[in-house]
């Protein structure tokens, strides 16, 4: 089921500039098509991790798995963008079968094993876009854009059959308290009126004083969960878990690692599209997935040892070395784009450092938390990962239009250095930010001693 997740959330980035043709959108709106299932996505993953905490992970993942299967059969019928975009809403929903499936790794397996099980868990849903990067082109080509919505659809009801027949059931825990309905509704208030902001922001180029309405509200929303949920008896969010420092650094650091590979992301398959006439490369839906495709793979493989890799050399080694590597890479690509390789070798290197990184942030985070907040720790981690991903997405959309050639309305050639610039510099802000971790977990340590003292 992992797998044809993967499949169904990956199949838009190969055929991305092809949807762009087929629909006759920008690629500012374009980013939009692959943004809406991050949204919903962004406020869907918390509260299915909480409601898998209180009631089972297998009973709330089948059920969740029934809206993303609408959701991609309205996306494979999809005569016009809205259609497109509103199935793209309902297959958001995948988003929480992560948290959902470290609960059940988490009750099922062995303690011991929980960091190489969720890491395991994680390549498989990267894997399945490994599979859908590599097929998307030619079946949109051979048959239509619609069946690459279709076919991984269908697997998904199938796979979730058997799950549903096969997977042992996980017990829900026991408890007198309710659902703290209002911390779930103001929560994903504020993550709905942040996305919804961000794309309008980045998208539609807004007047500041729309912007500064739009953090308003954000601010009040986000004020107002903080506020229920200091006062709820069962609230959805413990605030203490989330102040411990394993829980906001990781927070912090997935936020950045994702915004810069979520930029990456975006730009390649841009670049590849691109005439040939000009500075890029003329390519089609299926060899821009072929050429995506070892980076799919490695983003698998890194993925899966990610906890391995911070366990056997250390959390913040990993981070340092990814960031290092990321910067270095756009640094180099904002220069030497000219031939299919060098782009090549970038989604490989940018994509084991950001799987290693994040994957290792996860893993020690959901190891350092009660087995009962698993489901809603974890949730918030892949949130943010979400939210980073979608940021880097719309800056880059938004670069790309911003740099436009007003003649034939494509993108110019600085346009694609500056976004490759931008993505360095934001891995680099990755260093410092470890490095400030770092200074207050030693003020930290030091206090706790000055206290025992």
């Amino acid at each position: 089921m992992a797998l044809a997740l993967g499949a169904l959330q990956s199949v838009v980035e190969p055929a991305l500039p092809l949807l762009q043709r087929e629909l006759g959108v920008s690629p500012a709106e374009g980013a939009l098509v692959g943004n809406t299932l991050l949204i919903t996505g962004a406020v869907v993953a918390p509260v299915a991790g909480k409601l898998g905490d209180r009631y089972g992970g297998k009973r709330v993942l089948v059920r969740l798995m029934a809206v993303v299967s609408a959701g991609g059969l309205l996306a494979a019928s999809a005569p016009n963008l809205a259609v497109l975009l509103l199935g793209q809403v309902l297959q958001g929903v995948m988003v929480g079968a992560l948290p959902l499936s470290f609960i059940l790794v988490r009750k099922h397996l062995p303690a011991g094993e929980s960091r190489l099980a969720i890491g395991l868990v994680v390549a498989l849903f990267t894997g399945g876009g490994m599979v859908g990067t590599l097929f998307a082109g030619p079946i949109a080509e051979g048959l239509s854009w619609h069946w690459m919505f279709a076919l991984p659809t269908i697997a998904i009801i199938a796979t979730t059959l058997v799950v549903a027949r096969l997977m042992p059931h996980d017990p829900p825990l026991p408890s007198d308290e309710g659902i703290d309905w209002p911390g779930v509704v103001l929560l994903s208030g504020t993550l709905l009126v942040f996305m919804l902001g961000l794309v309008r922001v980045t998208g539609a180029g807004l007047p500041p004083l729309a912007v500064g309405a739009l953090g308003v509200v954000v601010a009040a929303l986000a004020t107002g969960w903080v506020v229920v949920e200091r006062r709820a008896a069962a609230p959805m969010v413990d605030l203490r878990m989330l102040a411990k420092p394993a829980m906001w650094h990781a927070c912090v650091l997935t936020f950045v690692i994702t915004t810069s590979f979520g930029m990456v992301t975006f730009l390649l398959p841009q670049l590849f599209a691109v005439s040939a006439d000009g500075y890029g490369f003329g390519l089609g839906t299926t060899d821009i997935g072929l050429f995506l495709l070892p980076g799919a793979i490695a983003g698998a493989a890194s993925d899966s040892v990610g906890g391995i890799a911070a366990r056997r050399f250390g959390l913040r080694a990993v981070l340092v070395v990814g960031a290092v590597v990321t910067a270095a890479t756009m640094i180099a690509l904002a220069s030497l784009h000219t031939a299919a390789w060098q782009l090549v070798l970038a989604k490989v290197l940018t994509a084991v450092a950001a799987g290693v990184g994040t994957t290792a942030l996860l893993t020690n985070a959901a190891t350092a938390v009660e087995a009962k907040d698993t489901g809603i720790a974890t949730s918030l981690l892949v949130v943010t990962r979400v939210v980073g991903v979608a940021l880097g997405v719309q800056v880059g959309g938004a670069i790309l239009d911003a740099g436009a050639v007003p003649m034939t309305g494509l993108p110019s050639e600085s346009a694609f250095v500056t976004g490759f610039a931008v993505a360095g510099g934001v891995a680099a802000l990755s260093l410092l930010m470890v490095r400030i971790t770092k200074i207050r977990a030693a003020k930290i340590r030091m206090t706790k001693k000055g206290t025992r003292a």
